[in-house]
């Protein structure tokens, strides 16, 4: 199993592909150095299997390389930021009490 995660500015998301079937994105909106997450989706078929937090880390490991300000919007992004807190420093601090970090 090839489990390949790819930014796909043209649609801005990160999609994750499973064996080369799209199995889920983490739509973005972007905004000069803003990354702002608003939707991410797993495929039911693809459940279960922490395809999720794969997708997540790569998503968030690639707004660190772009030094870019992460707003997490999507519940599931926000979430899975709170679960590793060695990520949060990717939203600016003032914007951390209105997402809950």
């Amino acid at each position: 199993m090839t489990t390949t995660v790819t930014d796909n500015p043209d649609r801005s998301r990160f999609e994750i592909t499973d064996d080369g079937e799209l199995a889920g994105f983490a739509e973005y909106f972007r905004h000069e150095n803003e990354l702002a997450f608003i939707h991410t989706e797993i495929d039911p078929a693809f459940g279960g299997r922490g395809l999720g937090g794969v997708l997540a880390r790569a998503a968030l490991d690639s707004a660190r390389e772009q030094g870019a300000d992460v707003l997490p919007y999507c519940p599931f992004i926000r979430a899975w930021l709170t679960k590793h807190p060695d990520y949060v420093d990717l939203v600016p601090p003032a914007q951390r009490t209105r997402f809950g970090l």
